[in-house]
């Protein structure tokens, strides 16, 4: 697998977003359930942060509370998002209208839920053109056709004029791209891009979205499962896990020196060649309602062996040297766990 050979920003790069001790709940007949919990990250000018982690982590939820979108009955109980210094929690929706769509543009999972069936994809776009700029009908269609062409669209006067039912899922999730452009965002946000698009799509969708974010000179939150994306695309990366940042830091450092267990059990779950068996992570996520009281991972984890520090007392991020920080009682540094993942410099003797 290539990593991308892109470096974290250095601090003297001005922060467009930050998020600060995070917390998102929702109400249940049986209380208040926190789904997440205390997530805190910046975003610098220009940078490609990527967001890992399993379904149900958190990642989706922590950008929809950015873009002030949250699902009805999901609400933020703490913290701070501020964008450009700015705080967004508890901005008025007109004002938050100013700026969703406008500087913070949005690429949403499954663009046929993004594209309404009953419109042309055009009208859709020039919508999007129309609510943040002073132009007529004629000036949005032409935005509209250059955009289109921007993203890779053949022949973009004539597929404007089509439904969403009669693009390809590729060729939607590039109209989206082309919305999500629309208004020169300092920053993207992609939610999981190329879900449910088979491989060579895929591709096609990423260098569409690189090429996009270059011509912007925009930030780019990738959000995904998929660490094959994180290594090719991104600079910096966060791993969520149970609605909490587990590890962060350089793209680089991270997967050749991952200090948490989750992470190293991801990595681990990564074929190299056509003889290795991929590594399963035993066991499930725990269900919000149960989180355990110190570290959510412990049920699953090699390392802790039924620490008492691990079940009691929730480990924070803490710096591992390199830019990497990480969530884990036990990783002073690199850490080889029982799954075949050993760092380089670690006896090939050694158990845990």
């Amino acid at each position: 697998m290539a990593i991308a050979p892109t470096q974290s920003l250095p601090d003297s790069v001005p922060v467009l977003l930050r998020v600060t001790d995070l917390v998102i709940v929702t109400d249940t007949p049986s209380g208040e359930v926190t789904l997440v919990d205390g997530v805190s990250f910046e975003v610098r000018t220009g940078e490609v942060l990527c967001i890992v982690g399993e379904s149900g982590s958190g990642k989706s939820l922590t950008m929809l509370a950015v873009m002030g979108l949250l699902p009805v009955g999901l609400r933020v109980t703490r913290g701070s998002i501020q964008w450009r210094g700015r705080e967004l929690l508890g901005l008025r929706d007109r004002a938050m209208r100013g700026i969703r769509g406008k500087e913070i543009g949005m690429i949403f999972q499954d663009p046929m839920t993004s594209l309404n069936p009953l419109r042309r994809v055009g009208n859709q776009l020039a919508e999007a053109v129309r609510l943040h700029n002073k132009v007529d009908r004629k000036q949005a269609l032409a935005r509209v056709h250059a955009l289109l062409r921007t993203v890779g669209v053949p022949q973009p006067e004539t597929r404007a004029r089509a439904y969403p039912h009669q693009w390809s899922g590729g060729m939607r999730q590039r109209a989206i791209i082309a919305m999500a452009m629309a208004n020169d965002p300092d920053l993207l946000i992609a939610d999981e891009p190329t879900t449910a698009l088979d491989v060579t799509i895929q591709a096609q969708v990423m260098s569409t979205l690189e090429a996009a974010r270059e011509e912007l000179g925009s930030a780019l939150v990738l959000i995904t499962h998929d660490l094959g994306l994180a290594a090719e695309n991104a600079s910096r990366m966060l791993i969520m896990y149970s609605g909490r940042i587990v590890e962060s830091g350089d793209v680089v450092e991270v997967f050749e020196r991952p200090t948490h267990p989750y992470t190293q059990g991801l990595l681990a779950s990564l074929l190299r060649d056509d003889s290795e068996r991929a590594y399963a992570i035993p066991g499930n996520p725990p269900s919000p309602r149960n989180r355990p009281r110190g570290c959510a991972f412990e049920p699953r984890c090699a390392v802790a062996r039924g620490q008492a520090s691990c079940s009691e007392v929730r480990p924070m991020l803490t710096d591992r040297g390199n830019g990497v920080r990480s969530a884990c009682h036990f990783a002073s540094g690199p850490i080889p766990i029982a799954i075949g993942i050993r760092p380089s410099s670690a006896p090939s003797e050694e158990k845990v």
